[in-house]
Parts: C-alpha cells; sequence; structure tokens
C-alpha cells in the first residue's frame, strides 16, 4: 500500500476528484493548505498599499492507494491537475504500513 499526496491548483480539485473516481478511487481527504517552490510569491495592491503575497493557495490531496494502482493514480492526477503553467503541483508517494477502517475493523488494502 501507498500514500499518494498531491498538492494541486484549488480548482483543479473536481477534475482530479472526478478522474479518480473513474479510476475506482472513491475516498480521499481533501485540505485547504498555502505554499510556494518555483511560483514564488507575487504582489498585490490593497488600499493603495503594496504588499507581497508569498504563499500560494493550494489543495492537498492524500488517498491510500493499493501497489497494483499507484502508476495509474499518478498519471490521471497529472492529466487532471495540469494547466503547463508553473505552479500546478506535485505529488509523493510514500508507504503505507497499515490501514484500518474503523466501523467495520478491516485492515491492509480492505479498508482502503
Amino acid at each position: 500500500m501507498k500514500m499518494m499526496t498531491a498538492i494541486i491548483k484549488p480548482f483543479k480539485l473536481d477534475d482530479v476528484r472526478d478522474a479518480l473516481h473513474q479510476l475506482g478511487i472513491t475516498g480521499m481527504t481533501v485540505e485547504e493548505v498555502k505554499g510556494y517552490g518555483r511560483q514564488k510569491g507575487h504582489t498585490e495592491l490593497y488600499r493603495g498599499a503594496e504588499y507581497l503575497v508569498e504563499f500560494q493557495p493550494k489543495i492537498k490531496i492524500q488517498i491510500g492507494i493499493s501497489d497494483d494502482r499507484v502508476d495509474a493514480a499518478i498519471e490521471i492526477v497529472c492529466k487532471a491537475a495540469s494547466t503547463g503553467k508553473i505552479g500546478d503541483g506535485k505529488i509523493f508517494i510514500t508507504p503505507l504500513e497499515q490501514s484500518v477502517r474503523i466501523r467495520t475493523g478491516e485492515t491492509g488494502e480492505e479498508a482502503l
């Protein structure tokens, strides 16, 4: 099992969710986060004063995935989240040692 963490632009969330649903992945955790990389920040004007916005709003999606679906999920998220512009995001894959469905007590891949 793997944990996929994807950082994407906020307006791409519905596209990514729909694409993953077509793969059969129906559960995910979503958080609103802020960050920057190469995109860095930008300046904005508010009431005549200029200020620097260093962190851009992003969405962080976390999904527990069985090993045999990881490559397909990566490909789908890349296609659905891509705009072709800087700041499209990143995907991180980490090992997932155990999962437990609290309601039923199922463990491992059955709990995903």
